[in-house]
């Protein structure tokens, strides 16, 4: 499993980044290796969120991000946010409250 994680801080219209990245979520959702997908928004800086992104491994997340179709959608986030991407490998797993050691 990889974690993709984008950092978006937003500079356009909050509503209109708001609908392309739901179509962006959307469309990844439906995509080959696709296990799940969070969103964080900052508390302290409403313009800036979290994406993230789990996938089984960086192959499909490699071959959703260049279908042309992913291009398009994206295309409209340019105006609208300044990304900071990354995709992760989970070096430790969570503790589980309660479980033992």
């Amino acid at each position: 499993m990889v974690t993709f994680v984008n950092k978006l801080t937003v500079h356009g219209d909050l509503d209109e980044f708001l609908a392309v990245k739901q179509r962006l979520t959307s469309f990844m959702a439906a995509q080959p290796g696709y296990v799940s997908h969070q969103t964080l928004r900052h508390a302290g800086a409403p313009n800036v969120f979290l994406e993230l992104a789990v996938w089984q491994d960086a192959a499909a997340h490699q071959q959703a991000v260049r279908s042309p179709e992913f291009q398009s959608i994206v295309k409209g986030l340019g105006p609208l946010a300044t990304p900071d991407p990354g995709l992760y490998e989970t070096v430790e797993e969570p503790a589980v409250a309660g479980a033992a050691a």
